[in-house]
């Protein structure tokens, strides 16, 4: 009899675990896992990410995971679990991302983990909203030495043209004055490599480098760069008011804590959060542009009503100018809302609830900003440009409309938002202001090829320039 209890007992005891874990992973999001150990999904997911998650929304509703390369990515597509993303204790950014900062910076866990707070400070203190006066100036100043190398007229790739552009400008600001190259041949060189460093950053940060050989050699060849500056960019001191540039001031930070030894880590990380998004803002922003008329005309008669109708003279574009041309900003951030990144993330490290699912510790949660930002709730026909939209926004008290979450929010939204917008204002002021364009191709497609940062253009986009006369 004790015999048949026991065994009794046991089989019950199997039934209730058996329960009891199928309960919990009822109560679990759907998961894709893909038919291969340990990849999972990857390979389908990774040949466009943000096709697979519209399909995985269709099908299994707002919140599922995918399980890739040995992680179990949830995502949250639309509103609900805003509030626990954005404000849980039971999420982390740091942990979400110290495998990525690693792979693709060479920065080591526990240096990123000492540094990224008092970093952020340093970032909001140098390019914040209370410092933001400085630069209208320094950025017209530098975009206008760029666009004299356009000539009078000419046609090639809007997104060449931003990049010809914005590179040097971003670098030259904030790192140090002749850092970026003037040499053609260097200038095509940088090009080549930061390029390809963007372009496969989002493998680079999930993939060993010994697949990604292009990749690396590029991550390579920009650490070089760094390395072989930073004594110059250390000692180097702004004729006009012997400020420190940003870098500078994250290389003070960065030796107090590691004794110099990670200061080309941090500057590629830099370079990177500085140019990979703000070049394809600039480019999506004046492709829309040129393809509305009537917003294109408003553009140029505000332009007029500031500086005159005359292209050629040196306009210089202050603080007090760009209030007065709010239709540009607002058409940037219309275009950050319409081509915003797939995905930003935290790491649970405590179960949490969004809906009737409990997301269980270990799982990447990811928010969308792209989906987000496409829900009619908050933003009337969500597909179309519509920067008048933008007249709810407090920008004036640097409030941007609810549910718009490109920068991400709170404690961890981009430090350098502000500083981004402003050149990007400045340089779609500049180029509208001193030459005719015109599209010579449709507006393109989005690439859907990336879920980090700002999509791509899928294909070519021909602008015809002409300086007003």
């Amino acid at each position: 009899m004790e015999l048949i209890s026991s065994v009794a007992i046991t089989i019950l005891g199997s039934i209730a675990l058996f329960l009891l874990l199928k309960w919990k992973n009822l109560h679990r999001p759907p998961c894709i896992k893909g038919w291969i150990p340990w990849i999972g999904a990857a390979f389908e997911f990774g040949k466009a990410p943000l096709e697979f998650i519209e399909k995985a929304r269709i099908k299994y509703g707002p919140v599922f995971t995918v399980f890739a390369m040995g992680n179990r990515l949830t995502f949250v597509t639309e509103e609900e679990g805003i509030n626990v993303f954005l404000k849980s204790p039971k999420l982390n950014f740091e942990l979400a991302v110290q495998n990525t900062v690693y792979r693709t910076a060479s920065i080591p866990k526990n240096v990123f983990f000492t540094l990224h707070e008092k970093l952020n400070i340093v970032v909001k203190g140098k390019i914040g909203t209370v410092n933001l006066y400085q630069f209208p100036g320094q950025v017209t100043e530098e975009l206008h030495e760029q666009l004299k190398n356009l000539g009078t007229h000419g046609t090639t790739d809007l997104n060449e043209l931003i990049r010809h552009l914005l590179y040097p400008v971003t670098v030259n600001m904030l790192f140090r004055k002749g850092f970026f190259p003037t040499n053609r041949t260097k200038v095509k060189e940088f090009h080549q490599h930061f390029r390809a460093y963007d372009e496969s950053f989002e493998y680079g940060s999930q993939m060993p480098g010994c697949l990604l050989r292009d990749w690396s050699k590029s991550k390579k060849w920009l650490l070089t760069l760094f390395e072989r500056n930073i004594p110059d960019i250390k000692t180097y001191k702004s004729t006009k008011d012997n400020s420190m540039t940003l870098f500078q001031a994250v290389m003070d930070t960065v030796e107090k804590e590691t004794h110099e030894r990670h200061c080309s880590s941090y500057g590629l990380m830099l370079l990177w959060a500085s140019l990979s998004n703000a070049v394809p803002v600039a480019f999506w922003t004046l492709a829309f542009i040129l393809s509305h008329p009537s917003i294109h005309k408003a553009i140029m008669e505000g332009l007029a009503s500031v500086f005159g109708t005359a292209g050629k003279d040196k306009i210089k574009v202050s603080e007090d100018e760009l209030n007065k041309l709010l239709l540009v900003k607002w058409c940037v951030l219309e275009t950050i809302r319409l081509r915003a990144p797939g995905v930003i993330t935290r790491k649970v490290i405590k179960p949490i609830k969004i809906l009737n699912y409990v997301i269980p510790p270990g799982d990447l949660l990811m928010l969308s900003p792209f989906w987000l930002h496409r829900n009619p709730k908050y933003f009337p026909e969500p597909e179309l440009f519509k920067p008048e939209r933008w007249k709810e926004a407090n920008l004036e008290k640097y409030s941007f409309l609810d549910s718009f979450m490109a920068f991400g929010s709170g404690k961890f939204q981009c430090p350098g938002r502000w500083f981004a917008l402003l050149e990007i204002q400045i340089c779609i002021i500049l180029l509208l202001y001193k030459y005719d364009c015109t599209l010579l191709d449709p507006l393109p497609k989005q690439s859907s090829l990336h879920l980090v940062g700002v999509p791509q253009p899928e294909g070519r986009c021909r602008i015809e320039y002409r300086q007003r006369m």
